[in-house]
């Protein structure tokens, strides 16, 4: 990772600080990008862009164009950003399913076709999504949340094969992710069996990384324990 430039989107959440923590350590210069205000001084290796609007497509391409500019180059985007509801489908209301799909689908758009034209020139560009292991066989209350998550699973199959030869795309399918959130809502669960912030990190930087050239179109499940 080291000297690549990498854009982190959700980089102030609980799994976007590990994540960019890790490449920082690894080497690697991080912009990142949050809906959440930041006060963060840029430096050379890391710019925080807050009060970001994702769902936006202007918004988005403005953040990663000057991502680009601070470091002269984009090598990796790291799709984090996003939002989970625990909603029955039959009593639930319609907007709940438009949200989740804003902000599980359409940011990871906006920010990909933004960073499409610097991640080519790169030579060596990379796209990781978070997609989830919910998705492939959605629960009760799931419906909203598993339905735009599934979209990030076809967004990421449809765009390797676009990029193919250019770009490599991925994602990873948590399935529980350890969080004080995920702990808070789920008391009695044995949090030893949720896959970790760091152990999901792993996973995404090596996508991110030159040792996975030959990987594409790929939704990796990363299970834990679960």
């Amino acid at each position: 990772m080291n000297g690549k430039a990498i854009v982190i989107t959700g980089a102030l959440g609980a799994l976007g600080k590990v994540v960019a923590d890790e490449a920082l350590a690894r080497g690697a210069r991080v912009a990142g990008l949050d809906h959440t205000a930041s006060t963060a001084a840029a430096t050379p290796d890391r710019i925080e862009l807050g009060n970001v609007d994702l769902t936006d497509a202007a918004q988005a391409k403005a953040a990663i164009d000057k991502a680009a500019a601070h470091f002269g180059r984009l090598d990796a985007l790291i799709n984090i950003a996003g939002g989970f509801v625990f909603e029955a489908v039959t009593d639930g209301d319609p907007r709940t399913w438009q949200r989740m799909y804003a902000m599980n689908v359409m940011t990871a758009l906006n920010t990909s076709q933004a960073a499409i034209p610097y991640l080519v020139k790169s030579r060596a560009g990379r796209i990781i999504n978070i997609g989830a292991l919910g998705a492939l066989q959605a629960a009760s209350g799931m419906g909203p949340y598993a339905a735009s998550k599934a979209g990030v699973h076809r967004l990421t199959e449809s765009l390797a094969a676009e990029l193919k030869g250019k770009v490599t795309v991925n994602a990873v399918l948590p399935s529980i992710i350890d969080t004080a959130a995920n702990r808070a809502a789920m008391p009695k669960a044995d949090i030893s069996k949720w896959v970790t912030p760091k152990e999901l990190a792993d996973v995404i930087l090596f996508l991110a990384s030159d040792a996975a050239s030959a990987v594409t179109g790929a939704l990796l499940p990363v299970n834990g324990r679960v």
